[in-house]
């Protein structure tokens, strides 16, 4: 059973090594470039009191109207009503602008 198993293991191990490679001969055709890729869409900017605070440097300055306009304005920030013009509805903390 033992020289079974040896020559069995043998022959597995001469197979393996007998494999050559053998070179194309002549000429070869050049390989095609690959196609560039379409560019990656950009990420929707994301905008709102949280992002900005986060961004700004200093949250506090959202809350003083004698801010720099680095910090932005109120407006920026404010949601609208669409019926009635200048009324505010509401405060955008996160919003995704496509």
């Amino acid at each position: 059973m033992k020289t079974l198993i040896i020559s069995i293991l043998a022959a597995l191990v001469t197979s393996a090594f007998a494999q050559s490679f053998r070179a194309p001969i002549g000429p070869q055709e050049p390989v095609r470039a690959m196609p560039t890729p379409p560019p990656i869409s950009l990420r929707p900017e994301v905008e709102g009191v949280v992002p900005r605070a986060a961004r700004g440097g200093n949250p506090l300055q959202m809350l003083n109207p004698m801010a720099p306009a680095q910090y932005g304005t109120w407006a920026e920030s404010t949601s609208f009503d669409p019926n009635i013009p200048g009324k505010w509805k509401g405060i955008k903390f996160f919003e995704i602008v496509f």
